[in-house]
């Protein structure tokens, strides 16, 4: 169930507004004025919802700031038409913000009990274009490629080949890159069998990508 918190709307037109001075447009700054960000915390953190910052969602994980969500998802140019791959559904916010940007979304994540939650969250804001799959991020899902972008909201030293893979020629991908205690989110282009990176966006701090591509979880234990 969508907790009971409901944050007062100037908490959220000034994140809005933040956004706009930051460069995020109008269709993306449309997705964040429609969905409340609150429906993703527990009511003790509703009233920080609308900060421009990183909150604990439990399982050791975090929902990021939203001007880094935005930026990101800003960065992949959507039309509106596309089938996307995200990697890490986490409380599921950002993919509520994407369901309003894309055609269709396929969104993995490892931890039961989150998945678990974000499909109740997306649910009761009547999401329908979203698949939930339970799996190891850093194999992306075949199953359902090509995409024409990837997301990823976790971090690894390099992207895992199989997003490449699963990534249409001329599309993008978005991921932060770097050590596991700091990383720059960097954006890349498919060419061919490889890809390239088109821009270094911002220095940030994300969980790690764990995963058989990835970190291996016993090397963070």
């Amino acid at each position: 169930m969508i907790p009971t918190y409901s944050a007062p709307i100037m908490e959220k037109q000034r994140l809005i507004n933040l956004l706009a001075s930051y460069g995020i447009r109008n269709s993306v700054l449309s997705a964040f004025d429609i969905i409340p960000r609150e429906a993703f915390l527990e009511n003790r953190l509703g009233e920080s919802a609308y900060e421009d910052r990183a909150l604990p969602i439990g399982e050791g994980q975090t929902v990021s700031q939203p001007s880094l969500v935005a930026e990101m998802i800003q960065a992949l140019k959507l039309q509106g038409h596309e089938k996307i791959l995200e990697i890490g559904t986490g409380s599921g916010f950002q993919t509520a913000i994407l369901s309003r940007l894309v055609k269709q979304i396929y969104t993995v994540e490892r931890i039961k009990k989150l998945a678990d939650q974000a499909k109740i969250r997306l649910k009761d804001l009547n999401v329908k274009n979203v698949t939930f799959v339970m799996g190891d991020g850093s194999k992306g899902l075949a199953k359902h490629a090509p995409y024409d972008a990837v997301i990823v909201g976790a971090a690894f030293s390099k992207v895992p080949k199989p997003l490449v893979e699963q990534l249409k020629v001329g599309s993008s991908l978005v991921m932060p890159v770097g050590a596991k205690d700091w990383q720059e989110v960097t954006l890349y282009k498919k060419v061919g069998k490889g890809f390239q990176e088109t821009l270094r966006m911002t220095p940030a701090h994300f969980v790690p990508l764990i995963g058989k591509y990835a970190w291996p979880q016993e090397r963070l234990d």
